[in-house]
């Protein structure tokens, strides 16, 4: 079986911007991503969330 991987953007909860980009596997992960990153325009970390 083929496995595909996918690019993903994470987008920063508090100001909506695209800071981090990401590959996953789309067949082995079906689950949203969500992580506690820095954001640059905030200047704190912050909950990023995967985009659709």
């Amino acid at each position: 079986m083929l496995r595909s991987k996918k690019k993903i953007l994470l987008i920063c909860e508090d100001c909506l911007s695209r800071n981090y980009s990401f590959t996953k596997s789309s067949i082995s992960q079906k689950d949203r991503l969500s992580i506690k990153k820095f954001c640059q325009t905030c200047n704190l970390h912050t909950l990023h969330k995967e985009s659709r």
